[in-house]
């Protein structure tokens, strides 16, 4: 059989992912300090994109972004289009930059021989805690005897953060000290470096501060005084209401309160709390939920006006400037268009979590419904994959709490009476009955499938022990309590 070579037609269908569509996707699971980064090297790499100036969002004579984005490109669908696939990826990173780059001396091998080499303790070191630091001010201080003594009490009874966890009664019954003289030598130590330290709860600590600015801000003081619930929800419209004042100054007075520092003593802690910035607000208004997203930190880009007028022909250009800036147009618009639809489809994924799960948001975990994505997807007319992008690392402040996208998702599981409860709900009742359980006589886990069983929750003894196992809690014979 001779062979042979022919050329026949062929139809194939086949997805082609471009650049632009895979950076759309990227955006899609990046975190807000990551997006914050990618922008700020996208500025670096495209002289075209610029931050535009708060407060004005828009150059005199300058048309909006969004609408450059319609007048100087092709028309283009509103939305940008969803790309189902799993794209192309994190990029790997790259070591070899990284160590030609370093600085690598610490790891060279030192030019001291023999007994000019220092000794290995010469490169130890003990951080100073936060008893130490407050014993070497307590020596500095005049003090007398029985108020040195009140001072290393109360010292000695600080928690990490800084915090007094006893009472004045208490300290006074110890120290056998009159309450006058505990009170003064208190006052005296919440006044040591770092201010707010010894302070009995958030409100003391963040007044003693406050009361060290100078000039004092009187209606910080009274925020902090009399609305610290409502400073905490960023209800500032009802603070202003409440207070009689604008809204302008209850924002100055909430940024100046914003510095301060709740936890005066974590700075001499050996470890690091990593700060939670949500990326979605849902807040009750008039009995309906209103969801706002938290643009704040993230720059709103613009189109350089002195490029623009290049490509309108204000300005003389070269033909191969100009298609630079043509091709860095392209990609800006396209940048600018990627971060507004991620920030919308964020948007979209938070009001269809909200509609789902109101029962939580109304009366707590015990009333979170099952989810899965397919619902979310159906709902919103996206793919799973989507979905699960945008649910990555992304928070939400609600009304119980701040928690990530993720949470409201949960398998469900069927009650003896057909209904059907959420994962979490479950885990949170495991949680509560082992709270209350006799420390000298823990509940096995065969145990608590039976008192879930008395509350109509059938569920099986593996699937108990997976949960406990999730929430890092001992079994029954490590939980055990000899009193």
């Amino acid at each position: 059989m001779a062979l042979e070579l022919k050329q026949s037609p062929k139809l194939v269908q086949q997805l082609v992912i471009t650049p632009q569509l895979q950076q759309a996707i990227r955006l899609l699971q990046l975190t807000r300090l990551e997006l914050v980064d990618m922008i700020s090297q996208e500025m670096k790499e495209n002289p075209l994109l610029e931050e535009t100036e708060e407060g004005r969002e828009t150059a005199e004579g300058e048309a909006p972004v969004a609408e450059q984005a319609e007048a100087e490109t092709a028309p283009e669908p509103e939305v940008t289009p969803e790309v189902k696939g799993t794209g192309e990826g994190s990029d790997e990173f790259d070591w070899e930059n990284y160590l030609e780059n370093s600085n690598l001396t610490t790891f060279q091998k030192s030019s001291y021989d023999g007994e000019e080499r220092p000794s290995f303790e010469n490169f130890l070191t003990k951080k100073t805690t936060l008893t130490d630091h407050l014993h070497w001010q307590l020596q500095l201080s005049r003090f007398t005897e029985e108020e040195h003594e009140a001072g290393t009490w109360i010292i000695g009874n600080l928690d990490e953060d800084g915090y007094l966890k006893i009472s004045l009664e208490e300290l006074c019954s110890e120290t056998h000290l009159l309450t006058e003289v505990v009170e003064r030598v208190l006052r005296k130590v919440q006044q040591f470096d770092p201010i707010g330290v010894a302070a009995r709860d958030l409100k003391e600590c963040l007044l003693i501060q406050l009361e060290q600015i100078s000039p004092r801000d009187s209606l910080a003081e009274r925020i902090v005084s009399e609305h610290l619930s409502l400073l905490k929800n960023r209800n500032y419209p009802a603070i202003a209401k409440r207070l009689g004042v604008s809204l302008e100054r209850v924002n100055r007075a909430a940024s100046l309160i914003s510095k301060l520092d709740p936890k005066p003593g974590k700075a001499f802690g050996g470890e690091t709390v990593q700060e939670i910035v949500p990326d979605v607000y849902v807040y009750k208004v008039e009995g309906e939920y209103v969801i706002y997203l938290n643009d704040d930190g993230i720059p709103r880009l613009k189109i350089n006006s002195l490029y623009r007028n290049v490509l309108d022909g204000s300005r003389i250009a070269q033909e191969g400037d100009r298609k630079y800036i043509q091709d860095k147009l392209r990609s800006a618009l396209w940048l600018i268009r990627s971060i507004h639809q991620r920030q919308r489809t964020i948007y979209k994924v938070a009001k269809s979590i909200v509609k789902f799960q109101r029962g939580f948001l109304d009366s707590g975990i015990q009333a979170l419904k099952p989810l899965v994505l397919r619902d979310v997807a159906e709902d919103i007319q996206m793919h799973e994959s989507t979905i699960s992008r945008v649910t990555h690392n992304k928070y939400v402040h609600t009304p119980q709490g701040i928690y990530e996208l993720k949470f409201f998702f949960n398998a469900g599981i069927t009650s003896t009476q057909g209904e059907t409860m959420a994962s979490e709900s479950v885990k949170n009742l495991v949680r509560e009955i082992i709270a209350k359980e006799d420390p000298r006589k823990p509940y096995s886990d065969e145990k608590l499938v039976q008192i879930l069983e008395g509350m109509n929750i059938h569920i099986a003894r593996r699937t108990v022990s997976k949960y406990r196992e999730m929430m890092k809690i001992l079994s029954s014979n490590e939980r055990r309590k000899i009193v």
